[in-house]
């Protein structure tokens, strides 16, 4: 078939500080306007871990390590007649935090740490929602 889109690879982190998550505030399509997860899409020659770093920093400023995988996700988008029009796969690492405070930069509209006492206020993302709260009891 012509014209079929392909999967899009993709990369996040889930950073903890103090107690507290890292999240962004999404300026663009998908999830505009929802807190997730910092992330993007991964370049080629680029190891999972080194596109994780890469994609905190652009997005947040937040030097990071990156460690292993902990949640694999798809985000498809269909136009009216059902055909996908969009699809990421998407890998989310466990990362450390290194250094740096949250400044939105990139695709991010905000950047903060998240802490379970502010969490119910933010338009938080369903996946992320569930990652958070099935791997990490947070919040």
């Amino acid at each position: 078939m012509h014209n079929e889109i392909q999967p899009i690879a993709g990369i996040g982190a889930v950073v903890f500080h103090n107690d507290a998550v890292l999240l962004i505030k999404r300026k663009n399509p998908p999830y505009q306007n929802e807190w997730c997860i910092p992330g993007g899409k991964i370049q080629a020659g680029e190891t999972l871990q080194q596109a994780a770093e890469r994609e905190i920093w652009e997005e947040t400023g937040i030097q990071i390590q990156a460690g292993e995988p902990v949640y694999v996700f798809d985000i498809i988008e269909r136009d009216s007649n059902s055909k996908p029009v969009l699809h990421y796969v998407v890998i989310d690492l466990l990362a450390k935090y290194i250094a740096g405070e949250p400044v939105a930069r990139d695709d991010a509209s905000e950047a903060a740490w998240v802490g379970r006492d502010t969490f119910e206020e933010r338009v938080i993302n369903e996946t992320t929602r569930k990652l958070l709260a099935n791997k990490f009891q947070f919040p």
